[in-house]
C-alpha cells in the first residue's frame, strides 16, 4: 500500500482516539459539576444536535468528492464553486434546523418531559444557544469534507483536535467560574463550536486557494444534492440498523437485558477507529483516481485490514471476559462476554464493508450501496426478530453479525471488483476469528485464554506474514527503518 496512504490513516487514526480519551478524562468532571440531571439533558442535547445532522443532506461528502475530483484534474475553479455551493446550502439548511429544533425543543420540553420547573426554566434559557449550534455544525461539515476532499488529514485533525479540546473544556470552565446551569454551559459550548468552525473555514479556504466568496451555483448544487441525496439515504438506514437490535431487545426481552448487550457493545465498538481511520483517508483518493486504480486500491486495503484489524480482533475476543469482570463484576460479565465476542467479529465485518461501500460510492454510483441498505432492512428486522424471541441475547448479536457479513457480499458484489481473491482471504482470517470464539467460551480461564490467545496471534500473524507479500513489504520496511534510527 502507498506509504503517504499509511501515514494519512495513522494521522486519522489518532485524530479519533484523542477526542475520546478527552471524553474519558472531563466526563466525570461535569457530572461533579452538573449533576446527573443537568448533565442528562446535557447529553439529550448532544444526541439532538447529532440527529439534527441529517440536515448535511450528505453535502460533506458530496464536497469531499466533488473537490477531490476537481484538484485531481488542477481545476481550483471548480473546487471554489463545490465549496462556495456546499456552503450556502448547508447554512441555509441548518439555520431552517436551528428554527425546528427551537420550537420543538420549546414542545418537547413543555408536555413531554418529566423535569422540575426550576430545569425546565433552565432548558428555555438555553434553547436560542441549541438552535445556533445547528447551522454552526452544518457548515464545519463542509469545511472538514473540502480539508479531507484536499486530503490535507493533518491539518483537518489539528483544528478537530483543537476544537475537541475547547468544546469539552470551555463548557466545564464555564461551569465552574460563572454558573453551573444549561444556559451558561451551551452558551460555551456554542462559543467553543465557533471558534472551531472559523479554525476549520479558514483552513479550508487556504487549502483550496480560494480568495472570494461566490455565490451558490444552482448546477453544481444540483449535483451535490444528486449525489449527497444517496449519501444520506445509506446513512440514515445505517444509523437505523445501528440502533434496532437495541431497541427490539428492549421491546422483547427488558431493559435489563439492554443493558447486558449494550455494555460489551460500546465496548467493542471502539475498535471500529482503525477501518474509520482507513475510510477516511481512502474515500478522496478513491474519487479522485480511475477505476483500475480504485480497484487496487481496495484490495491492498482490505488486504491491510485483514492483516492488522484480525490481531486486533483476536486479543479482544479473549481479554473481553477478564476485562468486564474487573469492569463491571463478574455476574453482568457472564451475561455480556458472549455478546460481546460475537459482536467483535460484527465490527471486524462492517470495517471490510465500508471499504467496499465507499468504492461503490466515489467509482459506481452511490445509489446502489443506497438500495443495498434499503433492500436489507426488512431481512434483519425479521431476522432480530427471530434471534431474540428463540435465543435471546445471542441470537441478536448472530443476527447482528450475519448481516454484516450478507452487507460484505451484496457490496462486494455490486461493487464489480474481481473478488476471488479478496473473498478467499477474508475468509480466512475470519477463520481465526471464528477459532478465537470457539477457545475463549470453551475455557474462559485467564491462564488458559493467555495462552490461547498467543497461540492463535502468532499463527494469524504467520498467515498474514506468509500470504499477503504487500502486509510482508510493509513490516520489511518498518524493520529496515528501526534498524537505520538505531545505528545513526
Amino acid at each position: 500500500m502507498d506509504k503517504g496512504i499509511l501515514k494519512n490513516v495513522s494521522i486519522n487514526f489518532i485524530g479519533l482516539i484523542l477526542p475520546t480519551f478527552v471524553s474519558l478524562v472531563t466526563v466525570p468532571a461535569y457530572i461533579h459539576a452538573l449533576g446527573v440531571e443537568r448533565y442528562g439533558v446535557v447529553s439529550l442535547v448532544w444526541t439532538l444536535i447529532g440527529y439534527f445532522g441529517i440536515l448535511d443532506l450528505g453535502m460533506s461528502m458530496a464536497a469531499q468528492n466533488h473537490i477531490s475530483k476537481a484538484l485531481a484534474s488542477g481545476n481550483a475553479d471548480e473546487s471554489a464553486r463545490v465549496f462556495w455551493s456546499a456552503f450556502w446550502l448547508n447554512l441555509g439548511t441548518g439555520i431552517v434546523g436551528g428554527l425546528l429544533i427551537y420550537f420543538g425543543a420549546f414542545i418537547y420540553t413543555a408536555y413531554f418531559t418529566k423535569v422540575s420547573a426550576a430545569m425546565q426554566h433552565e432548558v428555555y434559557l438555553a434553547l436560542p444557544w441549541l438552535a445556533l449550534a445547528i447551522p454552526l455544525a452544518n457548515v464545519s461539515w463542509v469545511f472538514a469534507g473540502a480539508i479531507n476532499g484536499a486530503e490535507r488529514f493533518g491539518v483537518f485533525n489539528t483544528n478537530q483536535t483543537i476544537g475537541t479540546f475547547l468544546f469539552q473544556l470551555l463548557p466545564l470552565g464555564a461551569a465552574w467560574w460563572i454558573a453551573p446551569n444549561l444556559q451558561t454551559v451551551l452558551a460555551a459550548a456554542v462559543v467553543a463550536r465557533l471558534i472551531a468552525a472559523v479554525m476549520l473555514g479558514q483552513a479550508s479556504i487556504k487549502v483550496l486557494g480560494i480568495r472570494r466568496i461566490d455565490p451558490p451555483q444552482w448546477g453544481t448544487a444540483k449535483g451535490l444534492f444528486n449525489f449527497g441525496g444517496w449519501m444520506l439515504i445509506a446513512s440514515t438506514t445505517s444509523m437505523i440498523a445501528d440502533t434496532l437490535d437495541r431497541v427490539m431487545l428492549g421491546a422483547g426481552m427488558g431493559a435489563k437485558f439492554v443493558t447486558y448487550y449494550t455494555v460489551p457493545q460500546n465496548l467493542v465498538t471502539r475498535l471500529n477507529m482503525l477501518p474509520n481511520a482507513l475510510v477516511r483517508t481512502l474515500f478522496p483518493r478513491l474519487s479522485a483516481v480511475g477505476r483500475d486504480h480504485a480497484d487496487t486500491l481496495a484490495r491492498q486495503s482490505l488486504e491491510f485490514l485483514n492483516g492488522v484489524f484480525t490481531p486486533v480482533g483476536i486479543v479482544a475476543i479473549f481479554a473481553l471476559a477478564p476485562f468486564l469482570t474487573l469492569w463491571v463484576g463478574s455476574d453482568l460479565a457472564a451475561h455480556s462476554a458472549p455478546v460481546g465476542r460475537v459482536l467483535v467479529i460484527s465490527v471486524w465485518l462492517v470495517g471490510q464493508a465500508s471499504v467496499t461501500r465507499i468504492l461503490i460510492q466515489s467509482q459506481v454510483n452511490p445509489a446502489r450501496a443506497a438500495f443495498a441498505g434499503l433492500v436489507e432492512m426488512p431481512f434483519f428486522v425479521g431476522g432480530l426478530w427471530y434471534g431474540i424471541h428463540h435465543f435471546g441475547l445471542i441470537g441478536a448479536a448472530v443476527v447482528v453479525a450475519a448481516r454484516a457479513l450478507v452487507d460484505y457480499g451484496v457490496l462486494l458484489t455490486l461493487s464489480a471488483i474481481r473478488m476471488r481473491a479478496i473473498v478467499l482471504d477474508m475468509l480466512a482470517h475470519l477463520a481465526f476469528l471464528l477459532a478465537s470464539l470457539f477457545l475463549a467460551q470453551a475455557w474462559p480461564g485467564l491462564g488458559e485464554s493467555i495462552g490461547m490467545c498467543a497461540v492463535v496471534l502468532l499463527l494469524n500473524v504467520a498467515w498474514s506474514l506468509t500470504m499477503t507479500p504487500g502486509l510482508r513489504a510493509l513490516v520489511r520496511d518498518l524493520f529496515v527503518r528501526l534498524n537505520a534510527r538505531k545505528t545513526a
